[in-house]
């Protein structure tokens, strides 16, 4: 028999759809970000010479305008979600991904596609607030958790199997038809999207959009030791991750040579998280979500500790490095989506504002972090392990200060 999404009692009678159906469309728009990014990343020398582009660094401004914008206005949808509803704001969001995808593909100047990025990441700011908000309206506890494992196993997959479909749609084509292809699987979502979701938030639990609530749950967020805490932890996890993608191509083809491999060792990992959040969605409900995070963290950190050791002295074998790099990616998956959900978990009142602040700072504050991990590349693999090892301690601190002290603690009955 078919599950359905049926809310809590506490909430009016909603419209239900079948679970795998809700849980597609919480990985759907989460899924949206990782195409708008991974797609294109084959065609940023194309663009750059269809463009007239003539700083090779300037190219990857395509990538970093979707991001601020993506980044900035997730503190936006997150309130007015709360007082509208999750679908409106959400399908206005799609909607003005949808038109900035496709309006993309005939920008006739780089300044004008790069306007048109920062507006695309404007819209698609609303998929990853509301995609989180969607799931703490109707799940709570280790079932939110499990949830959020199956939607980060989706999101995972996407770094997988993107820039393959940008190299064969440039195989037949020029690097507007990857905007194209990006508008017309956007739009098809929206309407599935449209046609299926329910509306998650009843109006007995909507909060009024005036400057004196807004300021107040945001009050809420960053003052509960928890939600911020972890949220902490998790904005330095991605910091690290943020920081490989930045120097992921001089660490595998500078460092270690792997030319035209280059891309099939990137999708290895992104495979393995992918595996390893499915795992995690089996896993939760009979060992709850601190003790698979906490003991994820511990090792994380082990593992970033042998690793920075190592390349403080000397040369790491590329052997040793991947197998390294692809443990502590394996458990950055397990500590992805518990310390989300273990972050949400006390702020279901105040879903859509929580999701946005803790998107924000784990967006533009990662990207800083990753940025600084980035920028620091020296030639060997040594600033990258010891940015990934200062990010383990960091979240191990925080970690620490939201479980005053004590890890592995259970809170949720197994389900």
């Amino acid at each position: 028999m078919d599950q359905t999404v049926t809310p809590s009692p506490r909430k009016a009678p909603l419209l239900t759809i079948p679970r795998w159906e809700f849980i597609a469309i919480a990985a759907g728009l989460m899924a949206l970000n990782a195409l708008a990014i991974d797609i294109m990343l084959v065609a940023l020398q194309q663009i750059g010479m269809s463009l007239a582009v003539e700083d090779e660094n300037s190219r990857q401004l395509v990538v970093t305008a979707y991001v601020i914008g993506f980044g900035l206005t997730q503190l936006v949808f997150g309130p007015v979600s709360d007082r509208y509803g999750r679908r409106i704001p959400l399908l206005v969001g799609l909607g003005i991904y949808v038109v900035a995808a496709f309006a993309c593909a005939f920008a006739p100047s780089f300044t004008i596609l790069l306007v048109l990025r920062f507006i695309q990441g404007l819209g698609a700011a609303s998929t990853r607030v509301i995609a989180v908000s969607l799931v703490r309206d109707v799940y709570g506890g280790r079932a939110m958790a499990e949830v959020m494992s199956l939607v980060f196993m989706v999101f995972m997959v996407i770094p997988v199997i993107a820039p393959g479909i940008g190299q064969f749609i440039m195989l037949f084509s020029e690097w507007p038809m990857i905007f194209i292809f990006i508008g017309v699987m956007s739009l098809a979502f929206t309407v599935w999207t449209g046609l299926r979701l329910p509306e998650t938030l009843p109006m007995s639990q909507r909060r009024p959009f005036t400057a004196t609530v807004i300021f107040e749950a945001f009050r809420i967020v960053l003052t509960e030791r928890v939600a911020i805490c972890y949220t902490i932890a998790m904005t330095a996890i991605f910091g690290a991750l943020f920081g490989f993608i930045n120097s992921a191509q001089q660490v595998y083809v500078d460092i270690y040579g792997v030319g035209e491999m280059f891309p099939f060792y990137f999708a290895l990992v992104a495979g393995l998280m992918a595996v390893s959040s499915f795992l995690n969605a089996r896993m939760v409900g009979r060992f709850g979500m601190r003790r698979l995070a906490h003991g994820a963290l511990l090792g994380f950190l082990a593992v970033t500790a042998i690793s920075f050791v190592l390349a403080l002295a000397g040369p790491i074998p590329f052997w040793l490095f991947l197998t390294l790099f692809a443990i502590a990616m394996v458990q950055f998956a397990w500590i992805g989506s518990n310390f989300n959900a273990l972050a949400m978990e006390p702020l279901g009142h105040v879903a859509g504002t929580a999701s946005s602040v803790q998107g924000f700072l784990q967006t533009v504050g990662g990207g800083v972090v990753g940025a600084l991990i980035g920028q620091a590349f020296d030639g060997t693999v040594a600033p990258l392990a010891g940015g990934y090892f200062v990010a383990a301690v960091i979240a191990l601190i925080m970690t620490l200060i939201a479980e005053k002290g004590r890890l592995f603690r259970s809170q949720n009955q197994p389900v």
